[in-house]
C-alpha cells in the first residue's frame, strides 16, 4: 500500500489555497515568495484545524500505532502539503530553506511532536569528544507519539526517500545530514532503516562532507553505535580511535558496561594497559586528569574483576616466564597493547615491571615489622595508607596480647611498647603530608614538583600565623597566590592542577575580616577569574552573585571601620565594576542592565560607570535608555564632574537626532549651561553654537556666541571673541564685526586689548576706513603729512599726560611758574597797546605754525581748540609739551 504522502491528491483536495494564492502561483510560478507564502499559510491553516479537531474515533491501541495520522484531517493535510512542497521543489530544487521546511513537515507526520528541552547556557564551539558526547546525550532529540515502524513502514520509507532526494541536490550541507541521521534514534524507527542503512548513511556523510565537519557527524555516529551495542559499537569506536584516541578511557567503560552489550574485559584491559604505559612515557595525557599510576590502578581493577577472561593461568604464566627473552618480551608488549589480539595477559610479569610497589607488603607477612617500617618510609607516597593500616593492625594485636598477658613484668614491657607505638602512630598521622614529601624527595632529590610542595606548607603556616587586623598591606595576595599555586599545578606549572583546593582556599579567604574592603573584593574577583580561566562561565556568574548580594539594610557607611569587611562589601565599586564587566562579556543585556541599575540604586557609581552604562545601552540600540542614564548621571554629580557627562551626552544626542529634535537639544544645552561655572562653559557654548549653525538659525548661533563672551572666564574671552568675530564675518560680513571689536576693547585686559586693536585696525584698513586706523605704520604707508603730524601731536599729548618720571615733573613745575609770570607781563603789555592786541587776535603775519588735518579720528584736545600761535619771535609756551624727535617716530 503506498504511503499517504505519495497518494496523488484530488482536485477538491487543493481547495485549501485561497483564490489569491492560486492566482499568484499561476501568474508567477517562478516567484519563491509566492510559493513560500502559500506554504506558510497552508501549514498554519491545517495546524489550527488540527488543534480544534475532535479526537479520533479509532480504538486507543490503533490510534497509538498510527500516531500523527490517526485522523482523516491529518492524513488529508499531509497529502495537500506534500503536493504543494513537491510542486514548489520542481521550480526550486536547490533551495535549502524549502527542503528544510519540507523535511521538517514530513518528520512531524512520521516521528511525532518533538520535545523541546530547556538548556542553561550555550554550547562550547569545539569541545573535546568526551564532553561533546555527554552534551549530545542530554540534547538528543526526543519525540512524543510517532508512527509505528511496522504499520507505517511505507511512510518511513517515503521519508527516507525524501531525504535521499534532498541530499542529491544539496550533498554538502551538514544540517541536512544531521536531520537525516536524527531519525535513526527514534524508538519506532524500523530495523531495516535503523541498522545497516543507518551505518551506510553515516559512512556516506563522512565521505561526502569535508574533514572540518566530521566532528559533528562522529558525535551522532558514536552515540548511535552505543544504542546498537555489540560488534557494531566496537567497530565504530575502533574506527574513531584511529583518528582520535582521547575517548579510549570512555570506550573502556562501554566495553565493561553490560547494559550496552556483553562485556569485553580483555580488550578493555589491553586498552588501559596501553594508556598507562603511554602516559608513563609522556605520550598520552588523560582527559580526566588521571596519572599513569591511576590508569594502572584502573587496569588492575579490571584484572581483579575478570581474572579468567584477562589473565593467563598458572601453567601458561610459568611457561611464558621461562620463554621470556628480549625479543619475546618485545613481542609480548606489542600484543599486550593490541586490543584486537586474542592473546591473554601475563599479569605477573606486568606487575613486576609496572607495579612493583604492590610487593612492599612482603616483610609484613613475614613478621619483620621494623624492616617493614623502614620499607614503608623509604617507599613512595602511594603506600602510605597501607603503612597506616599496618600500624593500626600492629597496635590492635599488641592491645589484644596485653589483655591476655598474665605476667606483670611482661605486661609492663608490652604496655611501654604499646605507648611507644601509639605515639609513633600519632606522629605519623600528624606529619603525613610532610613525610610523603620527604620520602619522595629522598627517593629522587631532583624531583622539582616535590620540592615545590613545600611551598604549600609555607603558605599554610603563613595564613595560620598572620592576624588579618594586624597584617601589613596585601594580605589578600597570600590567599590569591596560594590558590593560583594549586590552579597552575605548582610553581613550574608541570604538576596536576588541583582546582578543588584552590576553591577551598578562596572560600576560606572570603570569610577573613580584612582591614580594607577592597582586599575582600579582590578575593571574590580572583575567584570569578579562576572559573573563567577554567571556562566555567555560569559558575563565575554565581560567584559574583554571591559576592554582590545586597542586605536588607543598605544604609551602611562604607567607611565605617567598626563594621566587618563582609558587611560593607556590597558597596565596593571595584566588586560591582568587575561584576558588570563580566555580565557584559558573557551574560545577557538584561542581566547587565540589572547590575548597572543596582549600582545606581546603591549610589556608589562614578562618572565612568555612567558613561560605560550609557555606551553599553547605545551599543545594543537602547538609545533612549542610554540618554536617561546620562540624565541620571548629571543629577548625581555636580560640576566639574558632570561637565564630562554633559559633554558626552550632548555630543551623542546631536549625533543621534541631528536637527530632528532641535527644541529638546536646546533645552538640554540650557540645562547644562545653567549651573556650569565660567571656567567650564566654553566647550558647551561652542557645541551649542555649532548645533545652531548646522541645524538651527545663524542668528541664534550669533546670540550664543554673544552670551559666551559675557559668561566665560577672562582667560577664554579673547579666544571666544576671536571665534565670534570669525563666525560673524562668515555669516554677515566684515562691517558686522565693528560692534564686536568695540565691545571686546571695553572688556578685554590691556595685553589682549592691544592685540584686538591691531586686528580692528587691519579690519578698518580692509574696509578702506583709513582715518579709523591711524597708527604709525598705517600713516607711513597710507597717510599724508597732515595726518601724520596730527598723530604725533596726539602721541605727545598722551605721553605728557601720563609721564611719571621725577625729572620731568620737576621741569614741568618750573615751566609752569615761568609761564605764569610771562603771562602776567603779557597781560600788562597788551593792556597798554591795543593795536598789538588786535594784531595778535588777527593771527599775525605768518599764520598758523602747521596745517591742521582736514579729518581726524579723535577730537582735538582742549588746549588746541584756541587760536593758533603766531610769529616765531614770541611763541606761546606749551607746558605739557615733551620734546621728542620726529625722526624717532619714523
Amino acid at each position: 500500500m503506498p504511503s499517504v504522502a505519495e497518494r496523488k491528491p484530488s482536485v477538491d483536495s487543493l481547495t485549501g489555497l485561497t483564490c489569491t494564492a492560486r492566482k499568484d502561483l499561476l501568474r508567477n510560478p517562478q516567484s519563491f515568495r509566492a510559493w513560500w507564502s502559500a506554504l506558510h499559510s497552508s501549514r498554519e491553516d491545517y495546524t489550527s484545524q488540527i488543534k480544534t479537531e475532535r479526537p479520533s474515533d479509532l480504538p486507543e491501541e490503533v490510534a497509538v500505532l498510527i500516531g500523527p495520522l490517526s485522523t482523516p484531517l491529518r492524513r488529508i493535510s499531509l497529502q495537500r502539503l506534500t503536493y504543494l512542497y513537491e510542486s514548489a521543489l520542481t521550480h526550486f530544487p536547490g533551495s535549502f530553506k524549502l527542503w528544510k521546511s519540507y523535511l521538517t513537515m514530513r518528520m512531524s507526520y512520521v516521528l511525532g511532536t518533538p520535545v523541546v528541552k530547556k538548556r542553561a547556557g550555550g554550547k562550547r564551539k569545539l569541545p573535546e569528544m568526551k564532553d561533546a558526547l555527554e552534551e549530545e546525550k542530554e540534547d538528543l532529540q526526543e519525540w512524543q507519539g510517532g508512527l509505528d515502524g511496522v504499520v507505517g513502514w511505507e511512510e518511513w520509507r517515503s521519508l527516507v526517500a525524501t531525504f535521499e532526494r534532498a541530499l542529491m541536490y544539496l550533498p554538502k550541507l551538514p544540517r541536512l545530514w544531521l536531520m537525516y541521521v536524527s531519525i535513526f534514534f527514534h524508538p519506532s524507527c524500523p530495523p531495516r532503516i535503523s541498522y545497516t542503512h543507518a551505518r551506510h548513511t553515516f559512512d556516506r556523510a563522512l565521505r561526502t562532507l569535508p574533514p572540518s565537519l566530521h566532528h559533528k557527524i562522529w558525535v551522532r555516529y558514536l552515540l548511535w553505535s552505543e544504542t546498537r551495542g555489540g560488534a557494531t559499537m566496537v567497530a565504530v569506536y575502533r574506527r574513531y580511535l584511529a583518528v582520535d584516541p582521547s575517548v579510549t578511557e570512555y570506550f573502556t567503560k562501554l566495553l565493561l558496561d553490560d547494559k550496552v552489550s556483553a562485556p569485553r574485559p580483555l580488550e578493555a584491559a589491553k586498552l588501559l594497559l596501553s594508556l598507562a604505559r603511554k602516559a608513563a612515557r609522556g605520550e598520552y595525557t588523560s582527559p580526566e586528569g588521571k596519572s599513569p599510576y591511576q590508569l594502572l590502578g584502573d587496569w588492575l581493577d579490571v584484572v581483579e574483576a575478570y581474572p579468567e577472561e584477562v589473565g593467563l593461568d598458572v601453567e601458561e604464566t610459568v611457561e611464558a616466564n621461562d620463554k621470556m627473552d628480549t625479543e619475546a618480551e618485545k613481542t609480548a608488549v606489542e600484543e599486550d597493547e593490541n586490543p584486537q589480539s586474542p592473546r591473554k595477559l601475563n599479569i605477573e610479569q606486568i606487575i613486576q615491571n609496572d607495579g612493583l610497589a604492590r610487593l612492599a607488603t612482603y616483610w609484613t607477612k613475614r613478621g619483620e615489622f621494623d624492616r617493614a617500617k623502614d620499607t614503608f618510609e623509604s617507599g613512595i607516597s602511594t603506600i602510605f595508607d597501607a603503612y597506616a593500616e599496618f600500624c593500626e593492625s600492629l597496635i590492635s594485636a599488641m592491645m589484644e596480647g596485653l589483655a591476655d598477658e598474665e605476667d606483670e613484668e611482661e605486661a609492663a614491657e608490652m604496655e611501654a611498647e604499646l605507648d611507644k607505638r601509639m605515639k609513633e602512630f600519632e606522629e605519623l598521622m600528624d606529619r603525613r603530608p610532610f613525610l610523603v614529601n620527604e620520602v619522595l624527595i629522598r627517593r629522587n632529590p631532583h624531583d622539582v614538583q616535590e620540592w615545590e610542595k613545600r611551598v604549600a606548607e609555607t603558605y599554610t603556616k603563613a595564613l595560620e600565623t598572620v592576624n588579618p587586623r594586624k597584617a601589613t598591606a596585601n594580605l589578600h595576595r597570600l590567599y590569591v597566590n596560594f590558590a593560583k599555586y594549586y590552579e597552575e599545578g605548582g610553581a613550574s606549572g608541570t604538576a596536576e592542577p588541583d582546582l578543588d583546593s584552590a576553591r577551598k582556599i578562596l572560600e576560606k579567604a572570603t570569610k577573613v575580616n580584612f582591614k580594607a574592603v577592597e582586599d575582600l573584593a579582590e578575593i571574590w574577583c580572583e575567584w570569578a577569574e579562576l572559573e573563567i580561566r577554567q571556562e566555567n562561565y555560569d559558575e563565575s556568574i554565581r560567584v559574583m552573585q554571591r559576592a554582590a548580594a545586597i542586605p536588607k539594610n543598605t544604609r551602611i557607611n562604607y567607611h565605617d571601620h567598626t563594621l566587618s569587611a563582609q558587611a560593607r562589601l556590597f558597596k565596593s565599586l571595584k566588586l560591582w565594576s568587575f561584576y558588570v564587566d563580566l555580565e557584559e562579556s558573557i551574560g545577557s543585556v538584561e542581566t547587565a542592565k540589572t547590575v548597572y541599575d543596582k549600582i545606581l540604586e546603591l549610589r556608589i557609581a562614578n562618572a565612568q560607570i555612567i558613561v560605560n552604562y550609557a555606551a553599553f545601552l547605545e551599543e545594543n540600540d537602547y538609545f533612549e535608555e542610554s540618554f536617561k542614564v546620562y540624565e541620571r548621571g548629571v543629577e548625581l554629580f555636580t560640576f566639574p564632574i558632570s561637565f564630562e557627562i554633559w559633554n558626552i551626552y550632548l555630543s551623542k544626542f546631536i549625533k543621534r537626532f541631528g536637527g530632528s529634535k532641535l527644541e529638546r537639544a536646546r533645552d538640554l544645552f540650557e540645562q547644562a549651561l545653567e549651573k556650569c561655572p565660567a571656567k567650564s562653559c566654553k566647550p558647551l557654548f561652542l557645541m551649542y553654537a555649532q548645533m545652531e549653525e548646522d541645524h538651527g538659525l545663524a542668528k541664534r548661533a550669533m546670540s550664543i556666541f554673544d552670551r559666551a563672551t559675557q559668561v566665560v572666564q577672562d582667560e577664554d574671552k579673547f579666544e571666544m571673541f576671536s571665534i565670534y568675530i570669525a563666525k560673524a564675518t562668515a555669516n554677515y560680513g566684515l562691517p558686522a564685526t565693528r560692534p564686536i571689536y568695540e565691545r571686546a576693547l571695553e572688556v578685554l585686559p590691556n595685553a589682549q586689548a592691544a592685540e584686538m586693536c591691531l586686528r580692528f585696525a587691519v579690519l578698518e584698513r580692509k574696509l578702506g576706513e583709513i582715518d579709523r586706523a591711524q597708527w604709525n605704520s598705517f600713516e607711513i604707508d597710507t597717510g599724508s603729512e597732515d595726518t601724520f603730524r596730527e598723530m604725533l601731536r596726539i602721541k605727545r599729548s598722551v605721553q605728557a599726560q601720563f609721564n611719571t618720571e621725577a625729572s620731568y615733573l620737576a621741569a614741568q613745575t618750573m615751566a609752569a611758574r615761568q609761564g605764569t609770570r610771562k603771562a602776567e607781563e603779557d597781560a600788562e603789555a597788551e593792556a597798554g597797546d591795543a593795536m598789538a592786541m588786535a594784531d595778535k587776535q588777527a593771527g599775525g603775519a605768518k599764520g598758523p605754525a602747521f596745517v591742521a588735518a582736514k579729518q581726524t579720528a579723535l577730537p582735538r584736545l582742549e588746549e588746541e581748540n584756541g587760536q593758533a600761535q603766531a610769529g616765531e619771535a614770541a611763541p606761546v609756551v606749551n607746558t605739557d609739551e615733551i620734546h621728542i624727535s620726529d625722526e624717532e617716530d619714523m
